[in-house]
């Protein structure tokens, strides 16, 4: 799953792993535990250091083709990303409204929005279009996140 941060992949990616019995994984997630240190302490350093082991998180992690995988936002940056989670998988992309985002987005766990909100918006102009290329289908994500995990279990008929 890709899509902007706080667009509920990890929350949609928990509900898929819990009616569907496959794995999940956090993109995130992994790397913190692979690396032993947070994703604000790998910003710190640079960048490009966190997108380094975002890349090594993605080709590692998209081997596996009974996986769902929560990806950060900025994993489509990087053209290599997308077709490492091709290889094994579909992307879906999971596009929630902006001002739902910001409405409930916690800024001091996002270190690209430590500088506030308003970054959220050039991050989606900057970002939305890739989203929008790279993914096999997109879900929009306005209502109860039940409908949106039906949505995609309803397309790829996993049921």
């Amino acid at each position: 799953m890709i899509g902007m941060p706080g667009a509920g992949k990890t929350t949609i990616g928990k509900m898929l792993y819990e009616r569907l019995e496959l794995k999940f994984v956090d993109v995130d997630e992994f790397i913190v535990e692979e690396s032993g240190k947070t994703i604000p302490e790998l910003f710190d350093v640079s960048e490009s250091h966190f997108r380094n082991a975002e890349s090594e998180a993605v080709k590692k992690l998209s081997m596996d083709k009974s996986s769902i995988i929560a990806t950060g936002g900025g994993v489509i940056k990087n053209k290599a990303n997308i077709e490492e989670l091709k290889k094994n998988g579909i992307i879906v992309f999971i596009d929630r409204p902006l001002g739902n985002i910001a409405g409930d987005v916690e800024i001091s766990k996002r270190p690209l929005l430590k500088d506030g909100v308003k970054k959220l918006y050039d991050l989606y102009d900057e970002r939305y279009e890739l989203y929008k290329r790279y993914s096999d289908f997109r879900v929009v994500n306005d209502g109860s996140i039940e409908a949106v995990v039906e949505k995609i279990i309803e397309k790829y008929a996993f049921s």
